[in-house]
């Protein structure tokens, strides 16, 4: 047998792009050539692709390759963002694809699924296709991004590590060519994050490289509704359970309960008692509750435009080096946010009667990111805090603790008025239509601790089996098809024994859930909240 296949391909890659390059270093105008030259038809591809840093110039040479030259690429990147991931598909030049995240192209990709040009092995959690990359999803050709590089080919990525070193790591050990695409070369680096060894080709852009501001919401745009909901999650979840350390998935209404830290959450007096240790990027709507005191630690999956400055000022809280620069990770905060957290709480777009949620609906397919890693509490898990502990209890004569895992949502969308609640997920269809080889969900309704819509709270938690946690679902789903199924005696019922709360049981004033509670009305009222160190990202609208 042969053993060695892998490092001959990978030699022969070499020997082929040797002509365009100087070392290391391939100029801008041969990167194209470049590409000719090591990527193969069958190849698995990663391009970062990561949740908001994207080797954008890469990304417009690949989609330039001959389709009759190369074809059969299996993308397997963690995130869709740009045009040119899903031009790819439509060109013929790629086929397959597994991912992560797919929101800004979600609409596109369900699309070219429908229309079987892409073949989509999974949705995953973000550490799952981390988790693959290095057992059979490992890639014979890597294209990565970062801030800098030095003369002798070492990496620099600034705030914005993200998923870089992994994917160097996982390529470069499974004999597979590592490119980067670097924004800059530096005589000296502020610190090095690949080294050297672990990169064979850099292309030097002189360009800034694309970076989506994903986590900034503008509080102007937070609705009374999602202020309501807010409330509710602060008074009938984080203080009754005393949740120290915590994940918000994006979106306004967790943007909201930031912002009410300062205001509401201290009138509840739970400075210091709830929300002082996160795993997040770090969110402008963060920065009153770090200005008041109420957070102790931030340890970031990636950095987020305008906030350098601010968190470079504040290294007590954020993950600062002695280079003064913030060391992201996102492997390593979804390991915490998997192990070392309390509560996760996030949206989606259904919610079935059994409490399963997706993100893959008919006509749009957005991606799972984190949210199953993160919205899960892992057999492994073998210490507790106050809040899981009291969440958890008995099972088979062994006590176990449970993450507190949140599904925040309105009853209904507020902008189309469409049921979130709904008798089936639309991943079923999916499934049956050929898209997916089984339904896609992102949550199963087993892993749910708490549901929070606009009308009351279900402590799913609480509820002693199956037939119990449909009736809470459905308690507090409105006027939806799962709503309907419940009548005002059920609910009442639930009500009386503890397991769902309305807005009246938290008591709770509707009335008081407006804007005038929030600390901040605007991307300029942060700035200023900052002490002018937070820059609001050139063209964001939050």
């Amino acid at each position: 047998m042969k053993f060695d296949r892998l490092r001959d391909s990978y030699l022969a890659r070499l020997q082929a792009a040797a002509p365009v390059a100087q070392g290391k270093f391939v100029a801008k105008e041969n990167a194209l050539a470049l590409l000719q030259a090591v990527v193969r038809s069958g190849d698995r591809v990663c391009i970062e692709g990561d949740n908001q840093k994207q080797a954008d110039f890469f990304a417009r040479e690949l989609v330039k390759l001959d389709p009759a030259q190369v074809n059969h690429l299996h993308m397997t990147q963690s995130t869709l963002v740009l045009n040119e991931h899903l031009d790819l598909f439509r060109l013929g030049i790629a086929d397959r694809l597994d991912f992560a995240y797919s929101g800004p192209q979600s609409k596109a990709l369900y699309q070219l699924a429908a229309e079987k040009k892409v073949q989509i092995g999974a949705i995953h959690t973000y550490l799952e296709l981390y988790g693959r990359y290095f057992v059979d999803l490992y890639p014979q050709v890597a294209i990565l991004v970062a801030e800098a590089c030095d003369e002798a080919g070492n990496v620099y990525t600034g705030n914005n590590t993200e998923d870089t070193p992994l994917i160097a790591e996982a390529t470069r050990f499974k004999m597979g060519v590592v490119i980067v695409q670097a924004k800059k070369k530096l005589a000296q680096l502020p610190r090095v994050d690949v080294p050297a060894s672990w990169v064979d080709f850099i292309v030097v852009t002189d360009e800034d490289y694309h970076l989506q501001p994903l986590f900034t919401r503008d509080p102007g745009k937070i609705t009374n509704q999602q202020i309501l909901m807010a409330m509710m999650a602060l008074k009938g979840i984080y203080a009754p359970y005393g949740v120290q350390a915590l994940n918000h998935g994006l979106g306004y209404a967790t943007a909201a309960i930031e912002l009410l830290l300062p205001t509401y959450g201290a009138q509840l007096g739970l400075k210091g008692k709830v929300a002082t240790r996160w795993v997040l990027n770090p969110h402008p709507t963060l920065i009153p509750a770090i200005e008041a005191g109420f957070v102790e630690h931030v340890y970031a999956f990636g950095g987020e435009p305008g906030m350098d400055d601010y968190v470079q000022a504040r290294p007590d809280i954020f993950a600062v080096g002695p280079d003064g620069s913030m060391r992201s990770n996102r492997c390593c905060a979804h390991i915490a946010g998997l192990y070392a957290i309390d509560l996760f709480i996030g949206a989606t777009l259904q919610i079935d009667r059994f409490g399963n949620s997706s993100t893959a609906i008919k006509g749009m397919i957005a991606g799972f990111g984190g949210a199953p890693n993160l919205g899960g509490t892992p057999p492994g898990r073998r210490h507790n805090s106050p809040a899981t502990t009291a969440a958890g209890g008995m099972r088979e004569q062994v006590f176990r603790g449970r993450k507190l895992v949140v599904q925040l949502t309105p009853t209904r969308s507020e902008k189309k008025n469409i049921p979130v609640f709904v008798e089936e997920l639309d991943a079923q269809q999916l499934h049956k239509d050929g898209i997916f080889p089984e339904p896609p969900v992102m949550i199963a309704g087993d892993q749910v601790t708490h549901v929070v819509t606009e009308t009351g709270i279900a402590y799913l938690d609480k509820c002693p089996d199956g037939e119990t946690r449909q009736k809470a679902v459905a308690a507090v789903a409105g006027d939806t098809p799962v709503g309907l199924t419940l009548d005002a005696a059920g609910r009442d019922a639930l009500r009386a024994a503890g397991l769902v709360k309305t807005v009246a049981d938290l008591g709770i004033d509707p009335a008081a859930a407006t804007t005038d509670l929030l600390p901040a009305h605007s991307l300029q009222d942060l700035v200023t909240a900052s002490g002018g160190l937070y820059r609001i990202p050139a063209g964001c609208k939050g």
